[in-house]
């Protein structure tokens, strides 16, 4: 009987493994003439707009990005894409995110964001990387066109990737391999009813002791680091980029003290340190100014830390990060609701930010986290030819309207299953 049932669950994940690779839109072929997108609003993505542009791009990159009523074209532009009345985005990333990693949440064959052990800086995101993902196209219709894949779990999760999401495989997806190690961070309250637990409870010794563990772990890392070794210890290798500021620190955490728990710690062994998460990062918003910590908000349409809090906090917490002069970006944290993101940053404007900021939030200052903002993040010469055309206004789902995107100077295909089935229907129907 056991073996019958596994027989039959080993059946089932195959279907869901070969369910997934179909309906994916092949990659699109490489840039071969040059091309020119004129008369759009080019939001740049760092808050500056130009009203009536021209955006040129060859060989994948953007050659000009100018204002049409100063440009006369003729042949040696190339083919001139005429996007007068619509509004041209960069492409937007989608920070601290699963996707590619995980495809039905219920099934764990299909997820792949979490190593075995709780110490793991060694495990790369990258050559998980599933570029056949069906979610995939779905969160590339709506602007997202590059994402910050992070693993899970454990205290030490691993190593993020940053991944452009049209590729064949997960080489060519490759915008940086290893940006940052992801630590979740020990909470230091358990709540039992709605109250947190005091000091000197059970529950803030084991907090602690969590805490101990981790800088014992740290401190083996920078002896190693500081030491030279005949045989390599690939963890502590791992960890090595992190000691010499070339990549991030993301902790994980959400409440005041924990996070300033965090900072302190990551001075201690002079990393470059970014909060993830970071739901009451409003309350140190100058603190966090003055050290220049940058914060990637998880999931701004959630409800606040606390039950007394303001219900609208998480909408308004972006706003005041701006304000105070903190640089942050928005995530969701998941995978497939990652095609919401650009609503979630809209409801940021709707509550302090401006649209441009909220793009920014999005695009700019989420590359610039990541350290891959000389590549893509904003519509400037010299960097990828990677954006996205709306009719409406994209932060917007009323009146958002994709027309078209490229990656890396590439029309992509904007299809997907929802697409797909929303032409069958509308056919069944007799509605086009």
């Amino acid at each position: 009987m056991k073996s019958k049932m596994k027989m039959i669950l080993m059946l089932m994940v195959f279907a869901v493994l070969c369910a997934t690779a179909q309906d994916v839109p092949s990659p699109a072929p490489k840039q071969t003439e040059r091309l020119c997108i004129r008369g759009a609003m080019v939001h740049v993505g760092n808050s500056k707009v130009i009203s009536n542009g021209i955006v040129c791009f060859e060989n994948g990159l953007i050659t000009m990005v100018a204002d049409a009523t100063t440009i006369k074209t003729d042949e040696t532009f190339g083919k001139i894409i005429d996007a007068t009345g619509k509004n041209l985005y960069p492409g937007f990333i989608a920070l601290n995110t699963t996707l590619g990693l995980t495809e039905v949440e219920a099934v764990r064959a299909t997820r792949d964001f979490e190593e075995i052990g709780s110490l793991n800086p060694n495990s790369k995101t990258a050559i998980a990387f599933n570029t056949d993902s069906r979610i995939i196209p779905t969160v590339r219709s709506n602007g997202v066109l590059f994402s910050q894949t992070a693993p899970q779990g454990g205290v030490i999760s691993g190593s993020s990737s940053v991944l452009q999401l049209d590729a064949w495989n997960w080489e060519d997806a490759v915008v940086k391999s290893a940006d940052g190690i992801y630590l979740n961070w020990p909470s230091m309250y358990h709540v039992k009813g709605w109250w947190a637990e005091p000091e000197g409870s059970e529950e803030n010794k084991e907090y602690h002791r969590q805490v101990e563990l981790i800088e014992s772990y740290f401190d083996q890392a920078k002896s190693y680091y500081d030491a030279v070794h005949q045989k390599q210890n690939l963890q502590f290798e791992a960890m090595r980029p992190l000691f010499e500021k070339k990549i991030n620190l993301y902790v994980r955490t959400n409440y005041v003290l924990e996070m300033q728990e965090a900072i302190r710690f990551a001075e201690k062994y002079g990393m470059k340190v970014v909060l993830v998460d970071a739901l009451e990062s409003y309350m140190i918003a100058d603190e966090l100014a003055a050290k220049k910590i940058p914060v990637i908000l998880n999931a701004p349409h959630s409800l606040p830390a606390d039950a007394f809090g303001d219900i609208r906090q998480p909408y308004k917490t972006p706003a005041l990060l701006q304000k105070a002069g903190v640089l942050f970006a928005l995530s969701i944290g998941s995978s497939w609701q990652e095609r919401n993101l650009p609503f979630q940053a809209g409801t940021a404007a709707a509550y302090g930010l401006s649209k441009e900021e909220a793009v920014a939030s999005i695009s700019f200052n989420a590359a610039k986290i990541l350290g891959v903002d000389n590549k893509i993040g904003t519509i400037e010469v010299g960097k990828s030819a990677s954006f996205i055309c709306s009719t409406g206004d994209i932060l917007d789902m009323k009146s958002s309207n994709i027309e078209f995107a490229f990656i890396d100077g590439r029309a992509i295909n904007l299809g997907n299953k929802q697409t797909d089935l929303y032409k069958k229907f509308s056919e069944k129907y007799g509605l086009k």
